[in-house]
């Protein structure tokens, strides 16, 4: 068995090789659905690195893996990245990948290239460790995660028959370890009125004062809404992100409006309880009868770089497990075997992969990553690289963990 200062003398040892393979992953684009480029560049990186088996799966992730136990374990990292958005607010290129002041910076710095980048060493320094445990440990490096987080695992598992036994996100955590986080679901919600000549506008019955009535009777809904039973994962939110209102010309009264809303499910809430809340809350606020307010899901049908047809439902089920899971318990050894410590133990604000590995499969999950969750899709993103090489050292120990418990 590996002992812990073997692998912290390689973390350390490899610490900026994992800095350049970050820089050189943050030069090349790989916005949602078009990652490509970047995916051939970390194929690449994992055969150099040694892997026992490298593939390219249907949707365009990168499928690597190291050892042949009959147990599983995963290690995710998404690939994808959000957009610049305004570039003046960036002090320097954004694929630049520059490393200065014990920092690699650029756009998927921390979300999430800087664990895909900790994966890679781990890759290289389980396989000169020589390690032949009783897990295959794979690394897949997944696409299409910021347009709809959780589809490449739900692919994986429901179309291509890899269920691991146990999941571990790389997304940031500031070397936390994180055991849950609330999941989310997108609805359009569809009121009528009745159209009528603008300069008679009591003649109709205007859908934007509807949906302004029903803008605002969501609003309301977000204070009520009350947190998980142990308050670990919080609240649930709702708000209005888009409201559009149209009728049959600029001088009539509008007949129809579309509510567009971001809802955030904790513990105990699912897609059933959260479309019934909206729609009694807008006839409440509106007088219609709640049937015939139209609320649905919608669903993500874009195609990614391989052309693979698949899509989903815009839903995203919550999930969390409990401290005293033997996984947690597990990834608190590895980083006391490795540190003289355990790691705090927190939960994200924000929603990862595992809504489909753990909210949708029951697959037990937790989360150690590189950077801050506050870096996500802000302007001048960037990365610790001592924390590349922690998470790097996390990774290649959790595996000796998990043996040694049995």
């Amino acid at each position: 068995m590996a002992r812990s200062h073997d692998i912290l003398e390689l973390a350390s040892r490899y610490r900026m090789d994992t800095a350049r393979v970050l820089s050189r992953m943050i030069q090349v684009k790989s916005y949602s659905s078009r990652e490509e480029d970047v995916c051939r560049l970390i194929e690449q990186m994992c055969r150099d690195a040694g892997c026992d088996e490298v593939r390219i799966d249907g949707l365009g992730s990168v499928i690597a893996r190291v050892g042949r136990g009959s147990k599983l374990l995963a290690f995710d990292a998404h690939i994808d990245t959000v957009e610049v958005g305004d570039p003046d607010q960036w002090a320097l290129d954004p694929f630049s990948g520059e490393i200065a002041d014990g920092l690699v910076k650029g756009r998927g710095a921390s979300d999430q290239k800087g664990g895909a980048a900790s994966m890679v060493t781990a890759i290289r320094m389980l396989k000169e460790l020589g390690y032949d445990g009783e897990y295959s440990v794979y690394f897949t490096f997944t696409v299409m995660e910021e347009d709809c987080d959780g589809m490449c695992w739900k692919y994986l598992i429901e179309e291509e028959g890899l269920k691991p036994d146990y999941v571990v996100s790389t997304e940031p955590t500031s070397c936390r370890l994180t055991r849950g986080h609330r999941g989310r679901m997108e609805m359009v919600a569809r009121l009528k009125g009745v159209s009528s000549h603008g300069s008679a506008p009591e003649r109709g019955v205007s859908a934007a004062y509807k949906a302004a009535r029903a803008v605002l009777a969501v609003e309301e809904l977000n204070d009520r809404l009350e947190s998980d039973e142990d308050n670990f994962l919080g609240k649930g939110t709702i708000v209005v992100s888009q409201v559009e209102v149209k009728g049959p010309s600029q001088c009539a009264v509008p007949d129809r409006a579309m509510i567009y809303l971001d809802r955030r499910l904790t513990w105990g809430e699912d897609a059933q309880l959260a479309i019934s809340q909206v729609k009694q809350v807008m006839a409440e606020a509106t007088g219609d009868d709640p049937e015939s307010i139209e609320v649905t899901m919608p669903r993500y049908d874009k195609l990614g770089w391989r052309q693979t047809p698949y899509s989903q439902e815009l839903y995203f089920p919550t999930w969390k497990i409990p401290e005293s899971h033997e996984l947690v318990a597990s990834g608190k050894r590895a980083f006391a075997e490795l540190y003289g410590r355990e790691p705090a133990v927190d939960k994200w604000t924000f929603s990862t992969n595992l809504v489909a590995t753990t909210g949708r499969h029951g697959i037990p999950a937790i989360g150690f990553g590189p950077g801050d969750e506050s870096q996500a899709h802000a302007p001048n993103e960037v990365n610790r690289i001592d924390d590349l090489e922690v998470c790097s050292a996390f990774y290649a120990m959790l595996p000796y963990a998990l043996k040694a418990q049995g």
